[in-house]
């Protein structure tokens, strides 16, 4: 499998975030979401939705939880997205 590989502290992020999905930081997530595929679509409540590049379910979710962590589900699902976008070759930078 390959990995997006990021630059300064997003790396460390990724490598948090499928070591103990459970206990990543929310603002954490959005840095590494953003960094990858770009600005939300929308924002300003406790989900932050994403725009995804390809056909499909085209969003990612995410939600702050009561503990400032984001839900480990939806961390899942942004790390299947970078797997995906690297995966499919659309390796922005």
């Amino acid at each position: 499998m390959q990995y997006y590989h990021f630059v300064g502290r997003d790396d460390k992020i990724v490598a948090r975030m499928r070591a103990a999905p459970h206990d990543v930081p929310f603002d954490d997530v959005v840095k590494v979401r953003t960094s990858i595929f770009g600005p939300p679509r929308s924002s300003g409540t406790s989900h932050v939705v994403f725009k995804m590049p390809w056909a499909g379910d085209p969003r990612v979710n995410i939600q702050r939880g009561s503990n400032g962590r984001a839900k480990t589900y939806q961390v899942r699902q942004v790390l299947e997205a970078i797997d995906k976008k690297t995966e499919g070759g659309q390796h922005d930078g």
